[in-house]
Order: C-alpha cells, then sequence, then structure tokens
C-alpha cells in the first residue's frame, strides 16, 4: 500500500505529539526520555501489526498501515538524522576540554570498537552456525554506543563533567568506527572475497585522515562567508545546517572517506571558531536552533528505529535468546577489558589523565546502543544480495542486544551513578560552594532589606525574610570548610581560571557591540582567552602568565608581513597587521582594567585578601606590559591612536544609548514605532563609525629621525630621502635582535623601548635615540656582542648601504656616533625609553 503525502505528514504531527509528552512523564516516573521512547516506538509498532493482521478493527487499520509503512529505510536513518546527531554533538563540547582527553576518546572511538567487533564475532562463531564474516558483521553493528541515551541521563542526574565528556566525544567517532568496519565486511560479504586486513587498514585510517580534512576544510570556508554576511542571523543560522549535510554527502559519495567523521570535524571546527565568529547573540541563537533540531531528529529517529523493532523480531526462537546472551556478555567483556585494561597504559604514559575507578565502572554499564545499531541492521535485512538466514540473524540479535542495553542498561545506570556518587562535588568544588553561598546570601539579605524598604514592605514581614536568609548564611559558614579544602597554591590557581572565564565574557559582551572590533582581533583575544584557562587549569600560574604574555608576542602573519616590509618594501600586509595590533592591545588594555576591579569587588570576599593580592600583582604585572607595548605604537602613530581610542570609545556610548532605549521600552515609557525610529538612528551612527581608519604605516618617520643625536647637523633633504628607504620593527621583551659574530647588514634607530647587552664585564643598555650597531660598524662588520629588547620596542632598519653613504656624505655622523659610544662604554650615558607624555632625550655630555 502506498502512503500518501498527506498521510505521512499527519504521521510525523502525531509522532511529534507523542515525543512532546516525553519529557514531563520521564521526569515523572524517573525513567530516561530514551529508555521511555524506546518503549513506546516498541508498543506502536507492535500494536500497528497487531491492527494490520487481525479482523474487526477496520477503523484503526489505515492509521495502522501507515505506521508500518512509513516510508524510511536504513539510507534514510543514516542520511537525514546522522548528520544532525553528529554535527550538533561536535558543536555542543568543548574542544579545549576534549583535546586533553584525545588519547581515551580515540581508544574508547577507534580501539574499543574494533575489540568489541573481534570479541563479539569470535564469541558468537561457535554456536550462530553463520561464517565468521557474518558474526564479526554482527559485532561491528552491535559495536557503537548511542550518545543521546547516555547523555540524556548523566545531564539529568548532574553526573561529573567529566565522564558526560568522555561519552560524549567517545560516541562521536565511534559511530565512523563502526560504519567503516560495517561496509568492508558488508563488501566481503556480497562479493564473496576474503578480507585483506592490511589493504582494511590502511583503507580504514585514509578514510579517517581524508575526512578531517574535508571536513575542518570545508568549515573553515563556511565561517569565511558567514564572516561576509556578517548580521544576517538567518543566513548565518541557515549556513550551519548546509554544512553537516554538504560534508557527510560529499565525502560519503564523492571522495570515498567517512561521512561520520567529517561531519564530528566540521562541528568540532564550528565549536571552536563559532563564539568568535558569530555575535553572541547570533552565537546563542544558532545553539538554540541545533538543540531543537536535534531534539526532534533524535526523538524521531528513536521512535521509528524502534517502531521495527516487532519487523526485526519476527521469528525469534530460543535459540537466538541464548545468541543474544552470548552477545552481551561478550559486549560487556570487550568494554571492560578496553576501560579497565587499557585506560590505566595511557595514564602511566602521561597520554591522558587517569579515569578514576567509578568513571571506568559507569562508562562500561552505560555503553548503550541505539538507532544507528538498529539502521544499520536494517541495512543488512534490506540487501538484496544477503541471504535469508544471514538477514534473519543479523535482524533478531543485533535487535534484542539493543532493547536488552535500553531496558536493562538504561533502566538501571541511574541508580548506579548515583550509588556510586558521581552526582556530588568535588571537596574542593563543595567548600567553594559553601564559600559562594554564605557571602552570597549577606549580600541577598542587605537587597532585600533595601527593596522592602523602597516598596513599603511591613517591618515585621521583611526581619522574617532576613533572618531566614541570615540563618541560612551562617549555616553555609559554620560548614565551610574552604581554608583548609584548598591550599594557597589551589586557590591562586582557581582564581586565575577564574578571571580567565571573566575575561572570556567580557570580550564576548564587547563582540556584541557591532563594529567595535574586527573578527580576527577578537577570535585571537577569544583564543588567548581559553589558552589562559587551559594554562592555569595545567600548570597553574606558570601556564596562565605564558599563555597571557603570549597574547603580546608577534604572531607568524605579523612575522611575515615585517619580513615583507624590510626585504621587498611590502607595506600592506604590515599595514593591516599593525591596525588589528594597536585594536588588540587597546582591547587588552580595557579589559585588564576591567579585570583589576573584578578582582578587588567580586573575588576578594570569597578568596581572601591575600590571594587577591598575588593575583592583582600577576595582572598589574601583565597590565603593565600591555600598556608598555601600547606606548611603544603610540609614539609613533599618536593622531591613529587617538582616532582609534575614540571610535571605541563612540562604539560603548551607541551601545549604551541602545540599552537606555530598551529599559525605556520595556517600562513603556515610549512606543514600538518610536523604538524602531531610535534603533534606525543607532545604526545610521553606527554605519558611519563602520568605515575603516586610514593607517600611513610610514608616517612620522622623518620627524623620528630628525630627533637622533647622530643626525644633528644633516640637512633636512638627506633626513627626507633616507625616511624612504627605512623599514619598521617591532620587539617583543626578551627578543634578540642581533647576534653575538653576527655580519652587521642592518643599522637601527631606536625609537622607543630598551634593548641590552653584556660586553667586558659590563651590562649596557640601549634607549631612544641611539643606533644600534652603528658603532660596531665603525669598529669592524661583526657584533661583539648580542643585543636583546627588554621592552617592547620600535626601531626603524637602515640598510648598511644607504647608512655607509649617509656617513661618507655627512662625516659628522661618525664623529657623533663614536662619542656617544665612548660615553656609554665609560657609564656617562644614561639611555631611557621614551613616552607619548614626555619625549625624552638621551642623555649625554
Amino acid at each position: 500500500m502506498e502512503t500518501g503525502l498527506a498521510a505521512i505528514i499527519l504521521t510525523l504531527a502525531f509522532l511529534l505529539f507523542l515525543v512532546s509528552l516525553v519529557q514531563p512523564v520521564s521526569k515523572k516516573i524517573h525513567m530516561p526520555d530514551t529508555v521511555l521512547i524506546a518503549i513506546i516506538g516498541i508498543v506502536l509498532g507492535t500494536v500497528s501489526s497487531i491492527i494490520v493482521n487481525s479482523m474487526g478493527l477496520d477503523l484503526f487499520e489505515g492509521a495502522a498501515e501507515t505506521l508500518i509503512s512509513f516510508p524510511i529505510n536504513s539510507e534514510g536513518f543514516l542520511l537525514i538524522f546522522l548528520p544532525l546527531l553528529v554535527f550538533q554533538g561536535a558543536m555542543n563540547i568543548d574542544v579545549r576540554s576534549l583535546a586533553h582527553e584525545t588519547a581515551t576518546v580515540l581508544l574508547l572511538a577507534v580501539v574499543a570498537v574494533v575489540v568489541s567487533t573481534a570479541t563479539i564475532g569470535f564469541a558468537l562463531y561457535p554456536f550462530a552456525q553463520q561464517s565468521l564474516t557474518v558474526c564479526l558483521l554482527l559485532g561491528a553493528i552491535v559495536a557503537t554506543t548511542d550518545p543521546s541515551a547516555v547523555a540524556g541521563i548523566f545531564r539529568e542526574i548532574g553526573a561529573a563533567a567529566r565522564l558526560n565528556r568522555l561519552v560524549e566525544g567517545e560516541a562521536l567517532l565511534n559511530d565512523a568506527a563502526a560504519i567503516a568496519i560495517f561496509s568492508i565486511l558488508v563488501t566481503a560479504l556480497t562479493a564473496h572475497h576474503q578480507i585483506h586486513f592490511e589493504e582494511a587498514i590502511i583503507d580504514f585510517f585514509s578514510e579517517f585522515a581524508g575526512a578531517i580534512i574535508v571536513g575542518i576544510a570545508m568549515a573553515r570556508l563556511t565561517l569565511l562567508v558567514i564572516s561576509a554576511i556578517s548580521g544576517f542571523s538567518a543566513a548565518e543560522a541557515t549556513l550551519t545546517v548546509v554544512l553537516p549535510y554538504a560534508v557527510y554527502i560529499l565525502c560519503e559519495n564523492m571522495f570515498g572517506f567517512s561521512g561520520v567523521v567529517a561531519t564530528a570535524s566540521a562541528g568540532l571546527t564550528i565549536s571552536a571558531y563559532g563564539p568568535s565568529t558569530f555575535r553572541p547573540q547570533i552565537w546563542s541563537f544558532i545553539k538554540g536552533l541545533w538543540e531543537q533540531l536535534v531534539f526532534w531528529a533524535s526523538s524521531l529517529v528513536f521512535i521509528l528505529s524502534t517502531m521495527l523493532v516487532p519487523k526485526l523480531m519476527f521469528g525469534l526462537t530460543k535459540w537466538d535468546f541464548v545468541l543474544i546472551l552470548i552477545v552481551t556478555i561478550a559486549a560487556l567483556v570487550a568494554r571492560a577489558a578496553v576501560i579497565f585494561g587499557l585506560l590505566p597504559l595511557l595514564s602511566l604514559t602521561r597520554l591522558s589523565p587517569p579515569v578514576p575507578t567509578r568513571f571506568k565502572t559507569t562508562m562500561v554499564w552505560g555503553g548503550l546502543r541505539g538507532a544507528i545499531t538498529l539502521a544499520l541492521a536494517l541495512a543488512v535485512t534490506e540487501n538484496p544480495n544477503i541471504s535469508a538466514p544471514i538477514t534473519h540473524f543479523i535482524g533478531i540479535v543485533s535487535t534484542g542486544f539493543v532493547l536488552f542495553t535500553l531496558l536493562v542498561n538504561g533502566m538501571t545506570l541511574r541508580w548506579l551513578v548515583l550509588s556510586l556518587k558521581l552526582d556530588q562535588l568535588s571537596p574542593v568544588d563543595e567548600a567553594m560552594r559553601h564559600q559562594i553561598i554564605g557571602i552570597g546570601l549577606g549580600h541577598v539579605a542587605k537587597k532585600v532589606g533595601e527593596i522592602s524598604t523602597e516598596l513599603g514592605f511591613p517591618k515585621r514581614t521583611t526581619n522574617g525574610v532576613i533572618g531566614q536568609l541570615e540563618r541560612r548564611a551562617e549555616k553555609e559558614k559554620a560548614a565551610n570548610d574552604f581554608e583548609t579544602a584548598l591550599s594557597d597554591r589551589n586557590r591562586v590557581t582557581v582564581a586565575l581560571i577564574t578571571i580567565a572565564n571573566q575575561e572570556r565574557s567580557i570580550l564576548l559582551d564587547f563582540f556584541r557591540m557591532q563594529g567595535l572590533s574586527s573578527r580576527r582581533v577578537m577570535e585571537t583575544l577569544l583564543r588567548t582567552a581559553e589558552a589562559m584557562i587551559d594554562g592555569a587549569r595545567l600548570e597553574g600560574r606558570y601556564g596562565y602568565v605564558r599563555a597571557r604574555r603570549k597574547r603580546l608576542s608577534p604572531s607568524l602573519r605579523f612575522q611575515i608581513a615585517q619580513f615583507l616590509h624590510h626585504h621587498f618594501h611590502i607595506d600592506r600586509p604590515l599595514m593591516y597587521c599593525m591596525m588589528e595590533r594597536f585594536e588588540m592591545l587597546i582591547i587588552a588594555h580595557l579589559v585588564s582594567t576591567s579585570l583589576i576591579r573584578f578582582v578587588h569587588e567580586r573575588m576578594e570576599p570569597i578568596l581572601g585578601m591575600r590571594i587577591t593580592e598575588i593575583v592583582s600583582e600577576i595582572l598589574g604585572r601583565q597590565g603593565k606590559l600591555i600598556d608598555d607595548a601600547l606606548e611603544a605604537l603610540r609614539l609613533h602613530y599618536s593622531g591613529y591612536s587617538e582616532a582609534l581610542e575614540s571610535r571605541i570609545l563612540r562604539q560603548v556610548a551607541l551601545r549604551f544609548e541602545d540599552d537606555e532605549y530598551n529599559t525605556l521600552a520595556q517600562e513603556n515609557l515610549i512606543s514600538d514605532e518610536l523604538l524602531r525610529e531610535l534603533h534606525k538612528s543607532i545604526e545610521r551612527h553606527k554605519a558611519r563609525l563602520n568605515t575603516p581608519l586610514r593607517f600611513n604605516l610610514r608616517s612620522g618617520i622623518e620627524q623620528r629621525l630628525r630627533a637622533f643625536h647622530a643626525f644633528n647637523g644633516v640637512p633636512d633633504m638627506a633626513l627626507h630621502k633616507l625616511a624612504d628607504k627605512v623599514s619598521m620593527n617591532f620587539l617583543s621583551p626578551g627578543e634578540v635582535l642581533l647576534r653575538e659574530g653576527q655580519k652587521i647588514n642592518t643599522i637601527y634607530a631606536q625609537v622607543a623601548g630598551m634593548m641590552e647587552f653584556h660586553l667586558d664585564g659590563k651590562d649596557l643598555k640601549l634607549g631612544a635615540g641611539d643606533l644600534i650597531g652603528a658603532a660596531s660598524l665603525l669598529h669592524g662588520d661583526r657584533m661583539p656582542a648580542s643585543i636583546h629588547s627588554l621592552q617592547f620596542s620600535h626601531l626603524l632598519a637602515i640598510p648598511r648601504p644607504v647608512f655607509e653613504q649617509l656617513m661618507k656624505d655627512y662625516p659628522i655622523i661618525k664623529r657623533q656616533i663614536l662619542k656617544r659610544d665612548y660615553l656609554r662604554m665609560n657609564g656617562k650615558l644614561i639611555p631611557r625609553s621614551i613616552t607619548t607624555t614626555s619625549i625624552a632625550q638621551s642623555e649625554a655630555a
């Protein structure tokens, strides 16, 4: 019977109606969502089959026939639902946290699938009366775990975040591993040839590698397109829906790679770069959209696949129960062997953090199977090239195993997690909880008193509520063992992680101000903020400081731009890098100021004065580095700096103006029509501010050259010609400018900053106004000592032939260089770093 389009749509509507009732019902009866959906699907499939095959129920036969003959097959399950489920699962994962678990996830996703396939296949072979290839095929079908079935339970009861992360990370790739093995075995079975393991292994890993490259490349291309159409939320969201299907189908049908791995790679790339590419409000909208899409997809795939259970289980015998039991035991043994046997090896080799025994126990029992296993089993039963005994064996045993894991493992997993106390906070987090609640309730009581007075509540009512809050606060303070639960070192680490998270939050708030900063700058700042979180979590203070300092070091792109500028006089790349560096430093300065205030106002009551002082000192030193780097640029490009800072402040003012109008509208003080008009006015101002500022890389060079003592007496025309031949050079603290014994090919005129070298037992410094390498050139042609930067330094690079010709034309330069060098070597010259507020001259006799 052919099912009409109207009947299909009505059936979908009916199924979605049932799905909408699942969450409240499952919460009320304490049953996992996926288990309840599976039960509903099995009941629907069974009842529909009974109605169709019975007499006297004609009234319901049409609806039952529609349910049974719903036009979806195994290809539909994999093609329609799998890209959605995999992509959202990857996009929802914290890539930074998952990166530390890479070895563990790969072990669970790839090795565990291979071990499970082999263990189940060889365990079945003596009893199944099927070939080894068929038994291995069944092992591959049931080797893949279902993330939605497990993760939903973990989220509901508040299981440890790391446990949830490991399960979701495993599920990202084990579908791909299982499907790859499944494809190899099905091909061997239908073509009636032996499996060549060397070729199979090469194909397996080439599929993975190619899929990862394609997935990342297409995701990055999508992000570039999204950057180009910024501001159109509907279009940006649409591209994220297009991406998983495009990646999956291209890899599966054109390139011969794993579509699941490619989709997962694309999702992880979007997860890593999404927050810095999408505006925060659009990113929130997209994540909400995907959560809704996946809720529909996961619910429908579960209910539609479990409706097929009666069909797949048709012809069940007593011996099939024995086979299902063998598969169940073999799957548990294989999973336990990998988790308890191989995971400790990763810890011993330091490839992965240790996994607690409680986590391992839960992961072994939590290997639930679901819709993908049923879809693969259905693919075998639908294959006309596979004989009926094999399809009967695959369909019944794999479906029976899925039912066992859902109804037995799924129903008891919640009890297991609670018994192992995986829903409880760690001692450190528990101590933090008492500390935060105790302090927070004190603030709440104060605010309640103020608002009660303002609103005129009776004093007795007010005192009753405040008294209750104060008693709760005292109870929390009495239970608080924060000082003993955390050492000073751990408290500093907690503080730095909190600060890095707060910095990320501030940056995202800045990112909401459209036009405040470029996407590349915001991406760099957000990435380094995330690196600080990782650094503090792994290495404490040292890791945090190192990640923060790396932000100020010139990027590879900046170094390449400097090379092109210095050697080929190609200015445009360096010009754009300088514009971005200006933006980055100014925003970093604003964030640094906000963080210092945050530490004193919000963190000091929680962590104490001593920890706050340590953290403030760290932030102060880092803030000084930012200010030094910014000052070195402001000195030479003061006009651009003022214009950029003015534009940023005007963007902030427009944000406040927009917020003010929204507040007035919420209070019903202005109409919707007036609010729209006010928003249009703000958008017009924003459009004017979005006009790019003009940045002249070479501005002010001639003026800077005139400030050098060595060029006193040189005509303006000569300095004007010299300005066209010099290039810019910017150094970070610790960078080496010239090395000992290096041939001098460039003379560096230091505009700002401080350099140092060690010669004849003395530590000598070079500051603004010095010509680095000039005295050494006059005494020979190689450097007598290495010179490195002490501060962020700005230099003008003069090619050696140009400088030698200038000295030949104007011998006074040589005399003044030698005189300055003599004064320095005899301690009569004190170099100074100049600033925008006082243009210092090097002190000379």
